[in-house]
């Protein structure tokens, strides 16, 4: 049975503002209403790795849950990159962004993705990681992708689908699609068994 019959009885909540997410829920082939609540993405300092993407997608959950009917299914999510035993975020300026990706150069990082399924009396967090490796990339090319793509919606200052993976990304190790934005075999794997 494939998954939109599994899913009929459901009503679909991506709470995303992420234009990825949004088109690999359609790419998917799901029926879903988008509901964005705004929420500070802060974690306690103790986290550590997948535990803090963890805790934001939940997070990002807590502003619905007075309001889903028995039927509601909501998504949703949250991507850091892990490097040198650091969380990096999106940057908030150029400068930011220039550091991040001056860290990430010439070494292998791992970008986690969390998701979070919450039902009325149900809450389910699954999560990929994905190792990815940079070339060592010169003060040139980091200072152009960072003009040009101003990647500062993006958890360590890059897309890994935009031209800075084109010429710099030389192995990923795990899901491509977990580093744009969504581990979409394990969405639909985690959907696929829902009760």
């Amino acid at each position: 049975m494939l998954l939109n019959d599994k899913l009929k009885d459901y009503h679909i909540i991506l709470a995303s503002g992420s234009p990825r997410r949004q088109q690999f829920f359609k790419d998917l082939g799901l029926q879903f209403e988008i509901k964005v609540k705004p929420i500070k993405e802060e974690y306690p300092s103790r986290l550590r790795h997948f535990e803090i993407s963890d805790y934001l997608a939940q997070l990002k959950a807590l502003p619905f849950k007075s309001e889903l009917n028995a039927n509601d299914l909501l998504i949703t999510s949250d991507t850091i990159v892990w490097h040198n035993n650091k969380a990096l975020g999106k940057p908030t300026s150029e400068t930011e962004a220039f550091f991040m990706l001056s860290a990430l150069s010439g070494s292998t990082h791992e970008v986690i993705t969390s998701v979070c399924f919450t039902r009325k009396a149900y809450q389910k967090t699954v999560n990929s990681i994905s190792k990815v490796t940079f070339k060592e990339l010169s003060r040139e090319e980091i200072e152009h992708y960072i003009k040009t793509y101003k990647p500062f919606d993006k958890a360590g200052a890059y897309g890994i689908q935009e031209w800075i993976g084109l010429i710099g990304i030389t192995r990923i190790e795990g899901s491509y699609f977990n580093v744009v934005g969504l581990p979409t075999d394990l969405v639909y794997s985690t959907l696929n068994n829902l009760d």
